[in-house]
């Protein structure tokens, strides 16, 4: 069951492969040198992003932490509030 959405500003990414370091079953990275949301769907203004179940929320909260620049948030698929 999904329940969180995934988004990455990838536009914005500096490439510090921090999520990819803390969290590569999600996130890997580009030969353009950004970081990619593994099975990401790609989106008109540039972000990815990927429905996820309560058990990928954790990990991919910590890759969110460890990203310098914020451009890693979740939100709540049911009403869309921002959990990071």
């Amino acid at each position: 069951m999904t329940e969180f959405i995934l988004e990455h500003d990838r536009p914005n990414c500096i490439g510090c492969a921090a999520c990819a370091a803390v969290n590569p079953k999600h996130w890997e990275m580009n030969e353009d040198g950004r970081s990619d949301i593994k099975g990401g769907k790609q989106r008109e203004d540039g972000w990815q992003e990927l429905e996820i179940s309560e058990e990928n929320l954790k990990m991919n909260k910590e890759a969110a932490e460890a990203c310098p620049v914020n451009v890693i948030h979740l939100k709540k698929k049911e009403n869309g509030e921002k959990l990071i």
